[in-house]
């Protein structure tokens, strides 16, 4: 499929879910609309696998009329009327292969034929499947997937025939929404991408806890494959371990993955935290919906600056988990309740610990605390960490005495749908390659939108080509020497190095005092012809 045919998957289906929504709030018709759409997705995947698993037994050419005298609405229903005995097997086999069983009942196919013909049993049918695929299968990944999904909430409508009949059109929309349209794991994930992020457009500052913004999150993503590559032999073959410890919807970590893979190079497993229950099933089901086995990632639910995953907790250095790659797009400045043992904590003993007002840098110190040996650490955070006073600037001025931080980006105002503030993107390594920082000023590159502002690809590849090549450019970017940040109290504050603003033209007094006496010349000249005039007419002169 083409990318203007995925982009027309997502428009069609936005178009569906804003015109059913009603009154519903986006936020909750979100949850109902991605879970369908995931359903569709694992139904489409189950399906094909088993008629692989099945091959000539998989009675795929049944007429459909043959289809409705049998009451069954998927060629695999038949399969199981037929093999009763074979059933336990068959789904014994399916958990090795995909690790994960839907009922025939409970297919995408099966449900949509509910949905068209209005059956007052969609609404139970639906529950039973949700709750089978989480219980009955085996990996962690599908367990309390739709635990955020209430069927039976008055959201939906207010008796359960309202309810039933609303999940009908729903679903009934949907299957014909998509009916055209290839449902192979890039197309579904494309379009899922895309109703996050038109969801997250009308979420205002809700959609902080799940969104980055795809051409902020492209700058992350080709930022840390950039730094996976010898400049000699080209991208490694592998990078093990990829980390987002603020993971919302596990975009991010998605975009990460893909542009390595489009560079040459292999991930081994990617790996999120989220705090959010809702947010944290939406990032599972982007995982698996983009094609990934439930091996190839591990997202934990949890608070990350409470550390509550077991992994990260290891106190052998030895042992102790690293990553390749971090990208995170924490909540910015957080408050947050630090107490007297957290100041022992590994993460912050050897830096400090973050003001109660800002979790700013406790976020960022959890996540270099994992950076690996040769690792590269994006991550969003307000200008405020660049300049501000206090915990924060001993943070600051250790991290730069240690020459940990590499480049500091300016991005423009109101690129969020969370916040219109500017924010700054912080690129930190255990072992760089120069002694200097780079600082990239872009907060004057972007495009104007009546709502948000966003970068073109002019303006991404200006960001990356700068980075890349470490490129100074007046008024864009400049290398500064550790002897300067000194002098300035390591304050990272970017107009204090690079300056936008061009310089005034400078002014000659004598020679502006020459052309006026020019002018006042001119003017008695013209002024005493004009006379001339007025009295040859007989007119007064002035």
């Amino acid at each position: 499929m083409t990318q203007k045919e995925q982009q027309q998957l997502g428009k069609t289906l936005w178009d569906i879910a804003d015109n059913l929504r009603g009154a519903m709030d986006p936020d909750d018709f979100r949850d109902y609309m991605l879970s369908f759409l995931f359903l569709r997705y694992l139904s489409a995947n189950y399906e094909e696998s088993a008629k692989k698993e099945l091959g000539k037994d998989y009675p795929d050419n049944t007429p459909k009329d043959v289809m409705s005298k049998l009451k069954v609405n998927t060629p695999l229903e038949i399969w199981y009327k037929e093999n009763p005995n074979d059933i336990e097997a068959f789904e014994k086999q399916m958990r090795r292969k995909v690790h994960y069983v839907v009922k025939p009942s409970h297919l995408w196919n099966s449900v949509a034929e509910l949905a068209r013909t209005q059956n007052n049993e969609l609404l139970e049918t639906l529950q039973e499947g949700c709750k089978y695929i989480e219980n009955e299968s085996f990996e962690s990944a599908f367990q309390g997937l739709f635990s955020e999904i209430n069927l039976n909430s008055e959201k939906l409508g207010k008796t359960h025939k309202d309810r039933n009949d609303k999940l009908c059109v729903i679903i009934q929309k949907i299957a014909e929404g998509i009916k055209d349209f290839s449902t192979d794991s890039d197309t579904l994930g494309d379009a899922y991408e895309y109703l996050i992020g038109q969801f997250a457009a009308g979420s205002g500052k809700k959609a902080g806890e799940f969104y980055t913004p795809q051409q902020i999150s492209s700058i992350l993503s080709e930022i840390v494959t950039l730094d996976s590559q010898d400049p000699t032999t080209g991208p490694k073959l592998r990078l093990e371990k990829i980390l987002d410890f603020a993971s919302g919807s596990g975009s991010l970590l998605l975009n990460v993955r893909k542009r390595i893979k489009e560079n040459g190079g292999n991930v081994g497993k990617i790996y999120g935290q989220e705090k959010n229950i809702t947010t944290y099933n939406l990032a599972r089901m982007n995982m698996l919906l983009h094609g990934m086995k439930d091996t190839e990632f591990e997202i934990f639910h949890g608070d990350t600056l409470l550390n509550q995953w077991d992994e990260l907790n290891e106190m052998n250095p030895s042992k102790k988990l690293e990553f390749d790659a971090i990208v995170a797009n924490p909540p910015f400045s957080l408050r947050w309740e630090p107490n007297e043992v957290m100041a022992e904590d590994f993460r912050f003993k050897s830096y400090g610990l973050a003001p109660k007002s800002a979790a700013d840098f406790a976020f960022l110190l959890h996540g270099f605390h994992f950076l690996s040996q040769n690792g590269t650490m994006a991550i969003i955070l307000p200008h405020g960490v660049l300049f501000r006073g206090g915990a924060e600037e001993k943070i600051r001025t250790k991290l730069l005495r240690d020459n940990h931080i590499d480049t500091v980006i300016g991005l423009p105002s109101n690129l969020f749908y969370s916040t219109g503030i500017p924010v700054s993107i912080l690129i930190l390594k255990r072992c760089k390659r120069y002694e200097d920082v780079l600082f990239i000023n872009a907060s004057d590159h972007f495009e104007k939108g009546k709502r948000q502002n966003t970068l073109s690809e002019k303006h991404f590849d200006k960001i990356i080509e700068t980075y890349k090549f470490r490129n100074e450019v007046p008024r864009y970017s400049k290398r500064v020497s550790m002897d300067e940040i000194e002098k300035q109290g390591y304050n990272l504050n970017i107009s204090r190095y690079v300056n936008t603003s061009f310089e005034e033209q400078k002014i000659n007094l004598r020679e502006v005092n020459i052309e006026l006496l020019e002018i006042n010349k001119r003017i008695i000249e013209a002024t005493n012809r004009h006379n001339e005039f007025l009295r040859e007419l007989g007119l007064p002169a002035i």
